[in-house]
């Protein structure tokens, strides 16, 4: 059933307010009415509304007193303020102050109809995030993990059920998309989790360096060995060894490791005393082992030990539904990290978010996020700042643009807003704000880029460095 959305309309002019209403009421919403500020601001206290619609003049209170009223009372609704005495200075005093949108009288209805619209859709956001938010640390978390997505929750109950054993598991998916914090959650949800859960990055070292650190080595096993040395395996013991990027050890090492699969025993490098360990191990990788295993480029018999239970975690952008859950995490997180006042995203930054490609995956998201706290001068991170720390990859990688169970020309135009904005945004950076001298660069006519701005709610103030924004 689809949600009517509540309004409060307010002007001591009865007639402006009867039109107003019965206009509103043909959109389909529930329409309250004050012909006072005073009035409004009780109602305001005492029900919850989507948005307010508000007179400037008023007896009591005019709309800029009922917006520092309701900011001292702490609600978060949506304000358009509406005028017969309309002035510059107005709009800018009624913007800085928090109002969502500001018109004139006598009014354009369709054109109040498409404000109310989008600041309405907006509190709907709102909500959502604050939903989301609660949801964080309830159902949809898995001790660090977040996520909603159907993919994720049929990891969860996954990981949930291997948890207690000590199967072997290997972790695949892309750069970014959360193995370590996976194979974290398994330990700490393991009856081994108060014992030592050790990472190894298996890419990161040289055949020689990766067996010593795996396996440790005695005094002079080799050149700079001048003192013995335990390694991850016996680090680990009681606990859970973590490979990373298992796919990118050597044949010999497989060889090595296969054998301490199989019987849980090793030498250290340059030892023949045998050591027994008691170690859970969970792997990694963001390569196809099973091709590599078909290419001859990984031992079979070590891909089944390896591969007891698998887990596919899936990018990004085949869980979009997770990005506002996770943008919520974040911006909550840098917020408190940065001591910053940023309660929430815009609608149109979301939809930023929802659109890119994420190559990086949710490591890339939260760098997105820290750096949009970072710059963000107001308490909602917009568009226009987020679109500042957001980039694609200088040579497109086409996969993740291409989604081919839309049609081509949905696509397509998808792909064309991606590049409109990107290339605007750009050009405004450059051009200091300057419109007059981003549309000349574009080879564009002023009124036609002026258009294009407004499409994707680009503001010349947010890219203006030189001089201070007004107040």
């Amino acid at each position: 059933m689809r949600k009517i959305n509540k309004l409060l309309v307010v002007d001591d002019e009865p007639s402006i307010l009867k039109v107003m209403k019965a206009n509103l009421l043909k959109e389909g919403y529930e329409v309250h009415t004050a012909d006072d500020g005073l009035i409004a601001l009780e109602k305001i206290k005492a029900e919850s509304y989507d948005t307010i619609i508000t007179d400037y003049l008023m007896p009591h209170l005019n709309g800029l007193e009922l917006l520092a009223k309701m900011k001292e009372n702490h609600i978060e609704v949506p304000l358009i303020i509406v005028t017969a005495y309309g002035s510059i200075e107005q709009a800018v005093s009624a913007m800085h102050n928090g109002a969502v949108n500001y018109l004139t009288k006598p009014l354009n209805y369709d054109e109040l109809l498409s404000v109310v619209q989008i600041a309405v859709q907006q509190q709907n956001l709102r909500k959502e995030v604050e939903r989301l938010r609660r949801e964080i640390k309830s159902v949809y978390s898995f001790d660090r993990i977040i996520g909603k997505n159907e993919k994720m929750q049929a990891i969860f109950d996954l990981i949930t059920d291997v948890a207690e054993t000590d199967a072997t598991m290997l972790i695949n998916g892309e750069t970014g998309t959360g193995k370590e914090l996976i194979a974290k959650a398994i330990h700490y949800n393991s009856p081994r989790k108060n014992n030592t859960f050790v990472r190894v990055n298996c890419a990161a070292l040289s055949e020689t360096l990766l067996e010593s650190e795996l396996f440790g080595h005695e005094k002079g096993a080799f050149t700079g060995a001048l003192s013995a040395r335990i390694g991850r395996f016996e680090q680990a013991d009681k606990g859970t060894l973590f490979l990373d990027e298992v796919g990118d050890i050597s044949p010999n090492t497989q060889s090595k490791l296969l054998r301490v699969l199989q019987e849980r025993e090793f030498e250290r490098v340059g030892s023949n005393k045998t050591l027994s360990v008691d170690v859970r191990i969970i792997s990694a990788t963001n390569r196809q082992l099973h091709k590599d295993v078909a290419e001859g480029n990984f031992r079979e018999d070590l891909f089944y030990r390896l591969n007891v239970i698998p887990v596919e975690l899936p990018p990004l952008r085949k869980r979009i539904d997770d990005i506002p859950l996770l943008t919520m995490h974040f911006l909550s997180k840098y917020s408190e990290k940065f001591n910053r006042n940023i309660k929430s995203i815009s609608a149109e930054a979301i939809q930023l978010l929802v659109d890119h490609p994420w190559p990086g995956n949710i490591r890339q998201l939260e760098n997105v996020i820290e750096r949009a706290v970072i710059k963000e001068k107001e308490e909602e991170i917009s568009s226009a700042t987020l679109s500042k720390c957001i980039r694609y990859p200088e040579t497109t990688n086409y996969q993740y643009f291409i989604n081919e169970n839309l049609p081509f020309n949905i696509l397509k135009n998808q792909l064309l807003e991606k590049f409109e904005r990107e290339y605007i945004t750009r050009l405004l950076s450059k051009c200091n704000g300057n419109i007059s001298e981003a549309a000349k660069n574009a080879g564009m006519h002023y009124k036609n880029f002026c258009e294009k701005m407004k499409k994707y709610d680009l503001k010349k103030w947010d890219y203006i460095t030189s001089i201070q924004k007004p107040s």
